[in-house]
């Protein structure tokens, strides 16, 4: 039990979301199925009995009036005597629309009777109606109700329902005074304390003007025990929007990740040739098996100085503007266009040397010619050294050739 009471508790978000559909007037499809029907006003006119039971307007305020046990037990008439629009529990009550309403409001047996009706579970709760502006005070048997009250906690969807049709059948005006009083036992007489929680929930969210919801909840903030415990509402859904604030900082069009982008740029020269392209891959390549290991490994300590370098410069002139940020990826992008052209010229220039043919074809075709012209070069080389030395050389013309 001492957990219990020490617990704190929570707000339901089905409370929330049912009274805020109530509160900005939900819609009912089923207008114009049952525009002329009208069960509900007629039920009040007396021309019908409520199903299933099949009983009168006039018989239950006349002798079910006082008869607490058949009010606390019968679940079928609560659904006929206040309706609302939406489907309670009595599947053979229907639902009240627009078209009816405006119609009740105009009948005036039909107002009589549900201020009858609303008297009649005034008393059953131990309220009694003491002016016609709604104020309510205690009933003359309150203490054997309110302890009844504080216990058949069903009887709080009642009070729901009661207030729900009060604000549909137009005595707006007549909810206040109700959840004041409720309010006012449960928490500072203590009459009906575990009335509190559906009171705080249900009863006074119900009152469609926001300026009544607020002083009937500075009201119960102020007299609720323990005061931490006091909720004004349910929380807001705080793991997806924490989930959605995580993912912020991941996206590409925050300024760190532009940081990091472009101080990861210098970096790409330790993989790949300066110019970026493919054609300058190509051209390097050809460089690169042309020199020596020693020289190749030079010049790439060369090339990643002179990146440092300007990585160090970089860093140091850069601001925290985002406009620069893209002033020098634009000059990046010129360099990179700037080196791919040249890239394209050595390409040229190398076809123009080795002839038309693309590929390994011209390194094949290079490498053929080179090997032509230095076999003939020997052959002349050793003709030279032959008539140098002075010996005299028999071989035919055929031999030579």
């Amino acid at each position: 039990d001492g957990t219990e009471l020490t617990a704190k508790p929570k707000r339901s978000f089905y409370a929330a979301r049912d009274l805020y559909k109530y509160r900005h007037q939900y819609p009912n499809f089923k207008d114009l199925r049952y525009q002329n029907d009208l069960c509900n006003l007629r039920f009040y006119k007396n021309k019908i009995p409520f199903k299933p039971d099949g009983v009168y307007i006039e018989e239950v305020l006349n002798k079910w009036k006082g008869d607490y046990e058949k009010l606390e037990h019968n679940h079928t008439y609560i659904q006929w005597l206040f309706p609302l629009r939406e489907q309670g529990l009595n599947f053979y009550a229907k639902e009240l629309t627009t078209y009816e309403i405006e119609e009740f409001k105009k009948t005036k047996e039909a107002i009589r009777r549900f201020l009858l009706a609303y008297k009649m579970m005034l008393e059953f709760f131990g309220i009694k109606l003491i002016d016609k502006t709604g104020n309510v005070a205690r009933a003359a048997n309150w203490q054997e109700r309110f302890q009844h009250l504080n216990e058949s906690q069903h009887n709080y969807l009642r009070i729901t329902r009661i207030l729900k049709s009060l604000g549909e059948l137009g005595y707006e005006s007549f909810k206040s005074p109700l959840v004041k009083f409720i309010l006012h036992e449960a928490l500072v007489e203590d009459t009906i304390p575990n009335i509190k929680q559906s009171a705080l929930e249900y009863f006074v969210y119900t009152i469609r003007d926001r300026r009544e919801r607020r002083k009937l909840l500075r009201f119960a903030q102020q007299h609720y025990t323990p005061s931490e415990h006091f909720i004004w509402g349910p929380p807001r859904k705080q793991k997806s929007e924490g989930s959605k604030t995580n993912k912020k900082p991941a996206s590409p069009i925050s300024i760190p990740n532009s940081r990091i982008s472009k101080h990861k740029k210098p970096k790409e020269p330790k993989n790949t040739s300066p110019s970026g392209s493919s054609a300058g891959k190509t051209t390097e390549e050809k460089k690169v098996e042309l020199t020596k290991s020693g020289e190749e490994n030079y010049q790439d300590e060369q090339e990643m100085n002179c990146d440092a370098v300007r990585h160090n410069s970089e860093k140091n002139s850069d601001t925290d503007t985002s406009q620069l940020s893209k002033s020098e990826e634009i000059h990046d992008t010129s360099d990179r266009k700037e080196d791919a052209s040249h890239s394209k010229k050595d390409n040229e220039n190398l076809n123009n040397d080795c002839g038309s043919h693309p590929g390994t074809i011209e390194k094949d075709l290079c490498n053929t010619e080179n090997s032509s012209n230095n076999t003939s070069a020997d052959l002349q080389d050793n003709l030279d050294k032959d008539t140098l030395s002075g010996g005299i050389t028999t071989k035919t013309k055929d031999e030579l050739k």
